[in-house]
């Protein structure tokens, strides 16, 4: 059980609460920054107290035109350069967007493997003059990259530079890019597993460079699939075999990347990521095969050359609700909430239940035991819907019946909780 405060609050939009989605600290200019489904990024001071509009990426006078729908579309992910507050490096002022957008009169640079166009996911490169302005004070955006999508959903992932990378090494200013597998449900075009579309993938990219196929940004020579010979593969890709990356982070101790990747119907997994792993799907649905009537018991882990969760649960376990979406995931390795160190931390999204396993021995997949973190609120245990449901009742509005939970580090050791449904950011605290 942990304690934990009401650490700020993001304004709801009308009568709809903001649909918030990543934290990010930006330690070059002691801020913290989140975003919102809808296009705004806030900017949020390190005690919580000052929270300001840095720049809505849905106004209008950008263009970008976000298509904003239900819980799977909108503005997906953000990420700082390494060098954003570093003046006179090529990073100065940069952050990346990763959005859904309705504008799709422009030819994609990623194209699906059937018919169908619902909309464009497209990464763009901001460049600000000066990156402690309270506000935004820089031009319209360059576009990165842009991908069409056949479906609604299973759009974009997480965007993410290696916090770990140091200047000089390999992997300093690369960006990590998390690409669901298209839509809809079992990956009918076969995408995953296809190593010449972009699609479940997570890609790795220079957004400085210029050898890509359009120009406009880079391709790493240590990706693993750069020197493939077999026709088409794109050399972009870091890995394959995902079906919907939301959430990836590193293992501070010692470098593990790890990703939360959201099931289909049955199983919902973390895996264990290496440069050019086959994450399994649509072969596989975490440690079992898949069909479209669900996944096969026979031969479990059966295929050597497949890379399989090292944590999965199930959608039946009677403390989640019917839908069920793995959220996180990071190793916290800080000491300041003791009880939480060297855990590897993840959740259910739908239904708001935080997890851990232990991050120095970590399991592979099966029956090892996942622990549950409940909140102390003055001594009564509650889960996070509970607590939603009493803000939202304080704030004159009926209770939720799901909480879209995402879970964030802070500065400081802090393990930031946040949600789409009450406007609250919470800490949790020692």
């Amino acid at each position: 059980m942990v304690k934990f405060v009401e650490f700020a609050t993001i304004p709801y939009v009308g009568a709809e609460a903001p649909r918030m989605m990543l934290l990010l600290d930006e330690p070059g200019t002691k801020r913290i920054f989140m975003h919102t489904m809808r296009g705004p990024i806030y900017s949020i001071s390190y005690d919580g107290k000052t929270v300001i509009e840095y720049l809505d990426i849905n106004a209008e006078n950008w263009g970008v035109n976000v298509q904003f729908s239900s819980h799977d579309r909108g503005f997906q992910s953000f990420a700082f350069h390494p060098q954003f507050n570093e003046g006179g490096t090529r990073g100065y002022g940069k952050f990346y967007t990763y959005t859904d957008s309705a504008n799709i009169d422009t030819k994609a640079d990623f194209l699906p493997n059937g018919k169908g166009h619902s909309h464009d996911t497209v990464l763009l490169e901001w460049t600000a003059k000066n990156p402690m302005a309270a506000t935004y004070d820089g031009g319209a955006p360059r576009e990165v990259f842009r991908t069409a999508k056949p479906f609604q959903i299973h759009n974009g992932g997480q965007l993410a530079f290696n916090p770990l990378a140091k200047p000089g090494s390999a992997d300093y200013g690369l960006l990590y890019v998390g690409v669901a597998d298209g839509g809809n449900g079992g990956d009918p075009y076969n995408h995953a597993q296809n190593l010449s579309v972009a699609f479940g993938k997570i890609l790795r990219i220079d957004p400085l460079g210029k050898n890509s196929a359009n120009g406009q940004y880079g391709i790493p020579a240590i990706n693993p699939f750069v020197k493939n010979v077999k026709p088409g593969t794109l050399g972009e890709i870091y890995a394959y075999g995902c079906r919907n990356p939301q959430r990836f982070s590193w293992d501070p101790k010692n470098g593990n990347m790890f990703m939360a990747d959201i099931g289909q119907s049955v199983v919902e997994k973390i895996t264990l990521v290496t440069a050019g792993a086959n994450l399994g799907w649509n072969v596989w649905e975490g440690s079992f095969t898949y069909g479209p009537l669900g996944v096969g018991v026979e031969n479990p882990r059966g295929n050597p050359e497949v890379t399989y969760p090292i944590v999965e649960f199930d959608h039946t376990d009677p403390i989640l609700q019917r839908s069920v979406a793995i959220t996180g995931v990071f190793a916290y390795r800080d000491s300041a909430i003791k009880q939480l160190t060297n855990k590897l931390i993840f959740g259910d999204n739908p239904s708001g239940e935080l997890f851990y396993v232990d991050a120095d021995s970590l399991p592979k997949g099966g029956q090892t035991a996942i622990r549950r973190i409940l909140f102390d609120d003055k001594g009564a245990t509650k889960t996070l819907l509970q607590l939603i449901q009493e803000k939202n009742v304080s704030q004159g509005k009926p209770p939720s019946r799901r909480t879209d939970m995402r879970i964030n580090l802070g500065p400081q050791g802090k393990i930031f909780v946040l949600n789409k449904m009450d406007g609250v950011i919470r800490s949790i605290v020692p």
